[in-house]
């Protein structure tokens, strides 16, 4: 039993030990989704240079709006809020825009990269 609800007084052992653990899982999580996050990444940069060498636009809103249905139904299959996870995919999105944009902008020699 809880003998205090502000964090800091005295626990139940067992309590302690069970939010330890739990707490350790989701320490292991959170570490997990930044090492897929880093890949997620390495993979998108991979793709800005390809679309730079080839004077493709950094953005897509064809593939993004078909990646956002896709997480909205893995989500809900997951039983998590799909618009969590969508608000999770647009900022993701938007970062790797801003990559590609930077990438195309470098590759064109400092000019910034035509809206296209």
């Amino acid at each position: 039993m809880t003998i205090s609800n502000t964090g800091t007084g005295d626990v139940d052992p067992a309590v302690r030990q069970e939010l330890d653990r739990l707490r350790e899982s989701i320490d292991n999580i959170d570490a997990a989704v930044v090492h897929m996050l880093a890949e997620r990444f390495k993979c998108t940069q991979q793709v800005g240079r390809l679309k730079a060498v080839h004077q493709l636009p950094p953005a897509d809103p064809a593939r993004e709006a078909r990646q956002i249905e896709r997480l909205r139904s893995l989500a809900e299959n997951a039983k998590l809020d799909p618009a969590f996870a969508e608000k999770f995919l647009n900022f993701i999105i938007a970062e790797v825009i801003r990559h590609h944009e930077s990438i195309a902008e470098d590759a064109a020699g400092g000019q910034p990269a035509s809206a296209g």
